[in-house]
């Protein structure tokens, strides 16, 4: 037992060495590598940045020695960091045990790598060092085999279009589309609490728009209200219709509107992330200058 809790708070290279048979692989190691970055569960956690200390280690495939001195024949410590920094850069996340799975995943889908042995630390959450280590296999992860997720087409509607006699009639000539269809919502008419500070604002303004997206929701049997993107995603694969709540996403994702005044910017910007067919516009609104998929009026 002395052993085992020994192991469990050393070094993660050490538990991997005690843990490796007779004949040891080799091993690569990165060692406390720190970056800043916005993760937490906490509201206070949220849009502030702390320290993140790494810790890993990679057990190694024999490749017969024959890599020689090219460093594209070999795993690079480089590929470490970067499976690092596009995790954090793909996603907020609230869990250090989630990133911690994403980045092992990334690391395991290299070929050289056989183990991962990975502790992440919070450093300015207290006194002392809060994290988790866990250990992933290559031989114990089976293979998988993401679908592919089919490409949508993302409508905004306008309060206007909401409110419409024929906003059935409208909504069934999009359901007649080929593509699984993605509905966005702006501010509704009603008047909002005006605080004066940028993100409570946003998140304020976010709230008001998945007020309304519930509204349009209310009026017609086919529509649900999805936040996150496993939700959407599953909703275009089974081909269904479904309106957008936008505060997981913007808030949640690196690089997204900061703001949740214009909901045709939004819109917009739903349409990249999701590689839309096209954005389709209801209502006298002002088309987003820049987008990165076609954009045509209803």
């Amino acid at each position: 037992m002395t052993d085992e809790i020994h192991q469990a708070f050393a070094h993660p290279e050490a538990r991997a060495a005690a843990m490796a048979p007779a004949d040891p692989p080799d091993r690569l190691s990165l060692r406390d590598h720190i970056v800043a970055a916005d993760i937490g569960a906490f509201q206070q956690e949220r849009g502030q940045e702390q320290r993140l200390r790494f810790n890993v280690v990679v057990e190694l495939a024999r490749g017969g020695g024959d890599a020689g001195d090219d460093v594209d024949q070999i795993l690079s410590y480089d590929r470490l960091t970067e499976a690092i920094a596009a995790e954090l850069a793909a996603e907020r996340l609230n869990l250090l045990e989630t990133l911690a799975e994403n980045i092992a995943a990334r690391i395991l889908a290299e070929p050289q790598p056989c183990r991962v042995f990975l502790r992440i630390e919070k450093l300015d959450r207290g006194p002392g060092a809060l994290g988790v280590e866990i250990v992933r296999s290559r031989a114990e992860a089976a293979p998988v085999t993401a679908a592919e997720v089919p490409h949508p087409v993302v409508a905004y509607l306008d309060n206007a279009t909401i409110a419409a006699p024929d906003l059935s009639a409208r909504l069934d000539r999009l359901a007649a589309t080929a593509a699984p269809v993605v509905l966005a919502v702006g501010l509704p008419d009603t008047t909002r609490p005006a605080t004066g500070d940028g993100p409570c604002q946003t998140r304020i303004d976010l709230l008001a728009i998945e007020q309304n997206a519930w509204v349009l929701a209310s009026r017609d049997p086919r529509l649900n209200v999805v936040a996150t993107r496993t939700e959407l995603d599953w909703a275009m694969k089974q081909g269904n219709m479904v309106v957008w709540a936008p505060s997981k996403l913007v808030l949640d994702t690196p690089g997204a509107p900061g703001s949740g005044e214009d909901g045709v910017a939004l819109a917009a910007w739903l349409a990249g992330e999701l590689a839309a067919l096209r954005l389709v516009v209801h209502g006298p609104v002002s088309l987003p200058a820049a987008c990165r998929v076609p954009v045509e009026p209803a």
